[in-house]
C-alpha cells in the first residue's frame, strides 16, 4: 500500500499488480459476489434467450424454434388455459382470502385463530399433496365425498369432479388464497376506523362501509396479492400435472414438461418459456401503471384508533365462511392424507381392519429411493438456504450502505428471480449448465445452484428488512478500531440480525424442500428429492405410499416451522417485508 502511494506521489502510472495489492479484501468480495449473481442469474436466462434461437446440433440462428413452439393449436390451447386458468385461481383466491382478511383485521368475529391456523396450513401444506388430497376427496368415482353423496342421495352423478377446469382452479386457490390474505390483512391494520365512523353517521351500514370505503383503500393490497397469485398459478407445476395431465387439460408448464421427454428438445422449450416470462414482466408493470394513476391513501393523525366492528349475530356466520374455508384448505385434505398413509387400501374408508403402518415401512425400510431422497431433500434444501441467506446479506448489506457503485444493479439481479417463474429458471439453468463441457445436469450442484437463485428473493427482502434495523454508527465504530469490513459484517451486523437471518434461513429451507416446478427438470436418478418421488409415485396411483411420504415431508416441514416459531416468532412464515 505505502509503496503504491510513493509510485503515484512519484508521478509513475500504478501497474495492476499495485492496484491488486492495494485493495481492501471485501472489494474483491463485492467483484466475487458480482460473478456470483451473474452465474446464478444473468447467465441462465440469457442462456436461455440464446438457445431459443439456435438450432440444435450445429446452434446456428434460427426462428424455427419459434415456430414449432406455436404452430400448433395444441401449444397455443395450452397458453390459453394457462391465462384463463391464472385468473379463475386469482379471482377464487381473492373471493376466499378479503373477508378472511376483514373479518380478523376489521370485526369482532370469535376464534379468529381458526383463520390463521387455516392460513398457515394452507402455506404449510405443498400444492402437490393438497392436489393429492383432493383426488381422494373430490374423485367423481371413489372420491370421499361423492361416497358421501351418493349414499345420502342415491344419485349415481357425482357432486364435484376435481378432474375438471373449475375443479383444478378451486385446487390451487385453496393453496394460493394466504398470498392474498397477508397482503390485505397488513393493509387492513393500518387504516384507521374514522372514515368508517364517519360513513356510518351519515347513514351507511357496515357492509356499505366496507364496501365503499375500506375496500377502496386497500385496492392496491388486493391487486398485488391477487397479481401474485395470477402469476404463482401460471407457473405451478405439480398440481397442474397431478390433476390436469388425467383430466386431459394441457397448461404452459405440462407442455414444456412434455418437451423434456426423450429426446429432449429444450431449443423449443426454451422458445415455449417466453410467455411466461413476458407475461409477468408485463403484469408487474401493468400494476404499478394503474397504481400510480390513483393515489390510495388514508389520511389520519399519528396511530389513528382502529376499532373492531360489532357484527352482532352475523359474527358466528362470518366465523362459520372462515370455518368451512379452514375446513376445505387444510383440514379435509390432510385428514384423508393421513388415513390414507396408514390405510391398506384408501378406498376402504376409516375402518380399524384397513389401518397398517405397512406404508412407512416400506418406504423406510424396502424403497430404494426414499431415504435417498429425503436426505438428499434436507442436504439440497439446507444447503441452498445457507447460501442463499449468505449472499442477500452480502447483497443488502452493500445495497444498504451504498458500498460500490453498481450497489443497485446487484439488489436487482438479487430479486429479479422473483419476477422469473421457477420453470423457467430450470430451463434456463437446463440450457446453460446441463451441457458439456460442465455437465451438471442430475447433479446435486445444479439442484443446489437453482433452488439458491429461485427463492434468493425471499433471502434478500428478509435481509434487507433487518439491514435497516442497523444503524451505520456501530459499524463506523468497529471501522475506527481496525476492523476491516467483512468482519464488521461479521462480528457487529450478522449478530445484530440474527433472528431475522435465521427466519430467512428456515423459510428458504422450507420452501426448497418442497419444489418441485425446478427440481422435476434438473433431478437425476441418484438425485431425486423428496417432491419429485412423491409427483414419480402419483403418477403409478398408489396414493398409500404417496400419501405416507407426504406425512413424512410434513413431519420435517413441522419440526422447522416449530423452531423458527420458538426462536424467531410465532408469525414468521407470515410476515410481509
Amino acid at each position: 500500500m505505502t509503496d503504491s502511494i510513493a509510485t503515484a506521489a512519484a508521478g509513475r502510472p500504478l501497474t495492476f499488480a499495485s492496484r491488486l495489492r492495494s485493495l481492501e479484501p471485501a472489494s474483491l468480495l463485492w467483484i466475487g459476489l458480482a460473478a456470483v449473481l451473474l452465474v446464478l442469474v444473468a447467465y441462465p436466462m440469457g442462456k436461455l434467450l440464446v438457445v431459443s434461437f439456435e438450432t440444435r446440433g450445429t446452434g446456428a440462428f434460427t426462428f424455427a424454434n419459434y415456430f414449432t413452439a406455436y404452430g400448433r393449436a395444441r401449444y397455443l390451447d395450452a397458453l390459453a388455459n394457462s391465462l384463463l386458468l391464472g385468473l379463475l385461481a386469482a379471482a377464487v383466491s381473492m373471493a376466499l382470502a378479503v373477508p378472511l382478511a376483514w373479518a380478523v383485521s376489521r370485526t369482532d368475529m370469535p376464534g379468529k385463530w381458526v383463520v390463521w391456523i387455516a392460513v398457515l396450513g394452507a402455506f404449510i401444506l405443498p400444492p402437490f399433496l393438497g392436489a393429492i388430497g383432493w383426488i381422494l376427496l373430490a374423485g367423481p368415482n371413489a372420491g370421499f365425498v361423492n361416497q358421501a353423496w351418493r349414499w345420502l342421495t342415491g344419485l349415481e352423478t357425482p357432486l364435484v369432479n376435481v378432474y375438471s377446469f373449475p375443479g383444478l382452479a378451486i385446487v390451487i386457490a385453496l393453496h394460493s388464497f394466504p398470498l392474498i390474505f397477508i397482503f390485505v390483512k397488513s393493509a387492513l391494520d393500518l387504516v384507521s376506523s374514522e372514515m368508517e365512523d364517519a360513513a356510518n353517521i351519515l347513514g351507511a351500514g357496515n357492509l356499505a362501509t366496507t364496501w365503499k370505503i375500506t375496500l377502496p383503500l386497500v385496492w392496491p393490497a388486493i391487486l398485488g396479492g391477487t397479481i401474485v397469485v395470477f402469476l404463482e398459478t401460471i407457473a405451478l407445476f405439480g398440481t397442474p400435472a397431478i390433476i390436469g395431465i388425467p383430466a386431459r387439460i394441457n397448461v404452459v408448464t405440462t407442455q414444456l414438461w412434455q418437451f423434456f421427454e426423450y429426446p429432449v428438445r429444450v431449443e423449443v422449450a426454451s422458445a415455449y418459456a417466453m410467455p411466461l416470462l413476458l407475461v409477468t414482466v408485463v403484469m408487474i408493470l401493468a400494476q404499478r401503471l394503474l397504481l400510480s394513476r390513483k393515489g390510495f391513501v388514508s389520511q389520519t393523525g399519528k396511530g389513528g384508533e382502529r376499532r373492531p366492528i360489532r357484527l352482532g349475530r352475523w359474527r358466528w356466520a362470518l366465523f362459520g365462511w372462515c370455518a368451512f374455508v379452514g375446513l376445505l384448505a387444510v383440514a379435509m385434505p390432510m385428514l384423508v392424507l393421513v388415513q390414507a398413509s396408514f390405510a391398506k387400501g384408501w378406498g376402504r374408508g376409516f375402518r380399524w381392519d384397513n389401518l397398517t403402518l405397512r406404508n412407512y415401512e416400506y418406504l423406510l425400510f424396502r424403497h430404494e429411493m426414499a431415504i435417498q431422497s429425503i436426505w438428499n431433500t434436507i442436504l439440497f434444501s439446507g444447503l441452498a438456504a445457507t447460501f442463499a441467506v449468505a449472499l442477500a446479506l452480502l447483497v443488502a448489506y452493500i445495497a444498504g450502505r451504498r458500498l460500490v457503485p453498481f450497489a443497485g444493479a446487484l439488489g436487482f439481479l438479487a430479486m429479479a428471480p422473483f419476477v422469473i417463474p421457477g420453470i423457467v429458471m430450470a430451463i434456463g439453468f437446463y440450457a446453460a449448465y446441463a451441457s458439456p463441457p460442465l455437465a451438471l445436469y442430475g447433479t446435486a450442484l445444479i439442484i443446489v445452484l437453482a433452488f439458491t437463485a429461485r427463492f434468493l428473493p425471499i433471502a434478500y427482502a428478509n435481509s434487507t428488512a433487518a439491514i435497516r434495523t442497523v444503524h451505520p454508527e456501530m459499524e463506523e465504530a468497529a471501522r475506527i478500531l481496525g476492523a476491516g469490513r467483512i468482519r464488521t459484517i461479521a462480528r457487529i451486523t450478522a449478530p445484530l440480525i440474527r433472528k431475522s437471518l435465521l427466519g430467512g434461513w428456515l423459510l428458504v429451507f422450507i420452501v426448497s424442500a418442497r419444489e418441485l416446478s425446478a427440481a422435476v427438470f434438473l433431478v437425476g436418478p441418484k438425485t431425486l428429492t423428496m417432491a419429485v418421488l412423491i409427483y414419480d409415485l402419483s403418477e403409478a396411483g398408489n396414493f398409500e405410499v404417496v400419501a405416507a411420504l407426504g406425512g413424512l415431508m410434513m413431519v420435517i416441514t413441522l419440526a422447522l416451522v416449530g423452531v423458527g416459531m420458538k426462536l424467531v416468532g410465532r408469525d414468521f412464515m407470515l410476515r410481509r417485508e
